[in-house]
């Protein structure tokens, strides 16, 4: 890919006591943004985008984060021990990928101006408004 065309970011974030770091490569850039309407998400009301899992590296704080599940035990969802920060979570109806809280990026807040799109986790849809 030629890099003056690469639409690619590497963007760093973590948690809120900074035990927890990790890099993302988003492959095209931030694209949508999702709230979910599961019975965790729906409580926790984060902003998340995917990344695949292979583009999600934990740099520090690996032995910090506690791992969530319930139900099928599919879903992981991902929190620092020590602030209790949601940073991240592989999908029940997305294995393949990571969604990560977009509050904990470095940097500017990426939902201004955005549109944030919902995911039907409550039926296990992925976009209602798509099926």
């Amino acid at each position: 890919m030629n890099a003056e065309n690469s639409t690619e970011k590497i963007l760093t974030g973590g948690c809120h006591c900074g035990a927890v770091r990790f890099e993302a490569t988003f492959p095209n850039g931030i694209e949508k943004l999702n709230r979910c309407n599961c019975s965790i998400c729906s409580k926790k009301g984060a902003v998340m985008t995917s990344v695949p899992v292979a583009n999600l590296r934990i740099s520090a704080g690996e032995d910090q984060l506690t791992r969530y599940q319930w139900n099928t035990n599919i879903a992981k969802h991902y929190f620092c021990s020590i602030c209790g920060i949601y940073t991240h979570h592989q999908r029940r109806s997305e294995p393949d990928k990571y969604a990560i809280n977009v509050a904990c990026l470095d940097g500017p807040d990426v939902t201004i101006g955005r549109e944030i799109g919902v995911l039907d986790g409550a039926s296990n849809s992925i976009y209602p408004d798509e099926v």
